[in-house]
């Protein structure tokens, strides 16, 4: 009895042993070798696109890459928790954006209240439908707003006219109608 349980352990290892020194299994391990090294340097060179994309000192993107190359699939979950939120051309972008709106609110951005042509603060007249845009001042003829009262520059009192039609008024949105 003892001689037959030994018989078939020997019989059991022996088929395991035989199966580890196959050519079967040395085929499966070189190829789960083979896939696990290309995994692992598969996230390393995805640590160093994303590192370019987020990080412009390129010291550090090197540091992110290593960092995603010595501790193998640890390295890449590390670098996750501590990349930068945002990519570069993403955050240039909403500052050109930024930068641009707060031209568009800091500058005036005038057009004629007639024909809606671009002119500038200093027009006296519309150059493209020759609408009276500003009064002159009578003694420096320098353009004046629609509501001073005197010539800031010369300090000569203005008398309005009333046929100029001012560009403050130009400035305004045009009204909505309401829809009933």
């Amino acid at each position: 009895m003892i001689l037959a349980a030994t018989t078939t352990n020997d019989d059991l290892l022996g088929g395991v042993n035989d199966f580890f020194d196959s050519g079967a299994w040395m085929v499966t391990r070189n190829l789960a070798i083979f896939f696990v090294a290309v995994f692992w340097l598969a996230t390393a060179y995805w640590v160093y696109k994303d590192a370019r994309r987020r990080i412009e000192d390129p010291w550090l993107v090197a540091m992110a890459t290593v960092l995603g190359l010595v501790p193998p699939f640890v390295g890449p979950i590390v670098y996750l928790f501590f990349r930068p939120p945002e990519y570069i051309e993403d955050v240039r972008e909403r500052e050109l954006e930024i930068k641009a709106m707060e031209k568009r609110l800091g500058g005036r951005d005038l057009h004629c209240p007639v024909c809606r042509a671009d002119v500038e603060e200093e027009f006296l007249i519309c150059p493209v439908c020759t609408t009276k845009l500003r009064q002159a001042c009578s003694n420096c003829n320098r353009p004046l707003e629609a509501l001073w009262q005197v010539c800031p520059y010369c300090e000569t009192p203005i008398d309005h006219d009333p046929s100029t039609v001012a560009l403050t008024e130009a400035k305004r949105p045009p009204r909505r109608q309401r829809s009933r």
